[in-house]
């Protein structure tokens, strides 16, 4: 069986534990919140499949206590996210008003989602691909007009239309890789910005 790469906690792993934060990944919506400006004091925001909850609780911080986040996930989150977040367990993509309306429309949907891989690189990026364009729709269907998402894709064969989509919903998209992106990694994160009107 091959080794997991990222098995071993590297310098941005720790760096993350030592600030209180579950997962490096925080790093990562740090610096795509830097370079576009994508979170501000008093939004509204959606964390689909929020788990371990690092992504929550950066933007509860950054949008503070007159605003709001809904983080979801199918695994349950243990790790506490702030006085402003609200955890629910269940399906990050079913469009469900009951639960995703609670504090809609959003003013920025986040989706550090990923599939469970296979170690087959194409049925892992189609599996990516699926996912980040169902996450558009969420993004689409519960946010504000002129909202953000910023979803995580592999990089593949369905690159383009999996852009294409998120083109289609959002009037300006930026692709970034983020520096805390570890080098082996396929991982890249599409930026939507201004929501289209239904």
């Amino acid at each position: 069986m091959a080794k997991n790469p990222y098995r071993r906690a590297d310098h941005k792993t720790r760096q993350a534990r030592e600030q209180g934060y579950p997962a490096r990944s925080i790093f990562k919506l740090e610096e795509i919140d830097q370079r576009v400006q994508l979170l501000r004091a008093g939004m509204h925001v959606l964390d689909l499949g929020a788990a371990p909850g690092s992504w929550s609780m950066y933007a509860a911080k950054r949008v503070g206590p007159s605003g709001a986040v809904l983080a979801i996930d199918l695994k349950v989150i243990d790790n506490p996210l702030g006085p402003n977040v609200t955890v629910v367990q269940g399906d990050a993509l079913a469009i469900d008003e009951e639960v995703l309306g609670k504090f809609a429309p959003y003013d920025v949907v986040l989706s550090d989602m990923a599939p469970n891989t296979t170690g087959f690189g194409q049925v892992d990026e189609l599996r990516s691909a699926e996912l980040f364009m169902r996450a558009v729709d969420v993004a689409f269907a519960m946010g504000a007009e002129n909202s953000a998402f910023v979803g995580k894709l592999f990089m593949g064969a369905s690159f383009e239309e999996a852009r294409d989509h998120l083109r289609s919903r959002f009037g300006k998209v930026r692709v970034i890789r983020p520096e805390g992106t570890r080098r082996r990694s396929v991982e890249t994160f599409l930026v939507g910005l201004g929501r289209r009107p239904s």
